[in-house]
């Protein structure tokens, strides 16, 4: 087994050039399951509105860790303080079993199938059959005591792992390390208003998932949501009916250290624009909609926000695409708005997790309009299912070549830093710079 030491080495002081083995080595995938998702990092694990009652839960996961999102009792004095969301890991103490098997359900109390060890939904451990043993008599007769746990068996100190959980603006993050710094330091300023755009003095609606397996390393997925360079390429949809264009006014946006990042467009008015279209094949001029309804836009008022990067201006972007290291994109596509949770499955695969979402105060025909256009995503959709194969793809070329060759990333140059154009790779370079302090590399 290869040790740190051991593990490949990224040659050269550069982001922009990926050898092919970040995306194909067993050993690696390990240490970055520990540096990463296990480490100093604040995870998506899903949205307040899923648990809206006491009892309520949801299986997710943190990396390949299973854990349950649960709504828990607050006691009437912690109303105001307490949100009462707790993430725990789905392993019973005692002998280590997945004990909860239903991905929602609702609860009273969590019990292994296994020993029928009880725990509280905080996690606590509330009681195990024969703590105290079973009363007998021995071979004389005399009442005696069989079995039972030792008796310095301390039931506090048998719970269940209990993740720090932040909860902000309906959107919950939890993490496994006492070292990872509060939520929003960790989101960072650069950032934080393209959340609350979205999300902040909102009620959320539940409107579905869609769930899907994906053969490729974790972080092209990353790298995808990151890369403005393909979608008015790669997708016919995107290119053919102006949902996005290399010449839509766009920004490239990103926290400070950039792991975190939102690429930000607007739609254009007017026709085609053969600038951009001309050659590319994607592109259907003849392409028509039997039903139009599934481009039925209509702009919403907490689209136009004051522009963060110029004071005293306003911008009203169709397009936001919200990616925070190391699990979760946020994707707002016109009226389409929903999270992607990714799931690590070892070192070529991951599972990518839709949940679809609107506002409490939508209107009927709102609520139509962003389930017609979630048609454009999800694992069949229109737009998102050449993410999906173009990712397979990439980890099949990987495989063939090994650990000699990597990818090219120099769209824009070599650096790092913000844009406020599209026709740029920076994105994905910054999370790279940051993937190899992380890592040692």
């Amino acid at each position: 087994m290869n040790t740190p030491e051991t593990l490949p080495r990224w040659s050269g002081t550069g982001s922009s050039r990926v050898p092919f083995w970040v995306y194909t080595d067993a050993q690696l995938y390990g240490r970055e399951l520990e540096k990463v998702f296990y480490g100093p990092h604040w995870s998506y694990v899903g949205l307040e509105v899923e648990v809206p009652n006491v009892g309520d839960y949801k299986l997710t996961a943190v990396g390949e860790r299973q854990v349950i999102l649960v709504r828990d009792r607050v006691a009437p004095r912690d109303r105001g303080t307490d949100h009462g969301i707790r993430v725990v890991e789905n392993r019973c103490a005692h002998r280590g079993v997945r004990f909860c098997q239903q991905l929602h359900g609702n609860a009273r109390s969590f019990v292994c199938p296994y020993h029928q060890w009880t725990y509280k939904l905080n996690g606590e451990l509330a009681g195990l059959p024969f703590k105290d043993g079973v009363a007998a008599t021995d071979a004389d007769g005399q009442p005696c005591v069989n079995g039972g746990m030792p008796a310095d068996f301390d039931i506090r100190q048998h719970g269940l792992t209990k993740l720090r959980v932040a909860v902000l603006h309906g959107l919950v993050f939890a993490t496994f390390s006492d070292a990872s710094e509060p939520l929003e330091q960790y989101l960072g300023p650069q950032v934080m208003p393209w959340l609350e755009r979205i999300f902040a003095g909102r009620k959320l609606s539940l409107l579905g998932y869609n769930r899907q397996r994906i053969p490729g390393n974790w972080k092209l997925m990353m790298e995808n949501i990151k890369d403005p360079y393909h979608p008015g390429l790669l997708h016919t949809w995107f290119v053919t009916f102006g949902l996005w264009r290399a010449d839509q006014k766009s920004r490239m946006v990103m926290d400070e250290h950039g792991r975190h990042a939102v690429m930000v467009s607007s739609r254009n008015d007017g026709g085609e624009n053969k600038a951009v279209t001309q050659g590319v094949t994607s592109f259907k001029s003849d392409m028509v909609l039997h039903d139009d309804r599934l481009l039925d836009v209509v702009p919403e008022a907490w689209w136009k926000v004051p522009d963060p990067a110029h004071p005293g201006t306003e911008i009203t972007p169709s397009v936001t695409m919200i990616t925070l290291f190391p699990s979760l994109i946020i994707q707002q596509q016109v009226n389409s708005l929903s999270t992607r949770h990714i799931v690590p499955r070892g070192e070529g695969e991951f599972d990518f997790v839709w949940t679809h979402f609107g506002f409490a105060d939508d209107s009927e025909e709102m609520t139509r309009r962003r389930l017609r256009q979630s048609n454009l995503f999800g694992p069949a959709g229109f737009v998102s299912a050449d993410d999906g194969e173009v990712i397979q793809f990439s980890q099949q070329g990987f495989a063939q070549w090994g650990e000699e060759g990597h990818t090219l990333c120099e769209l824009g140059g070599t650096g790092t830093g913000g844009t406020e154009h599209m026709v740029t790779e920076t994105l994905i370079r910054s999370m790279y710079a940051y993937w190899r302090k992380v890592m040692g590399q």
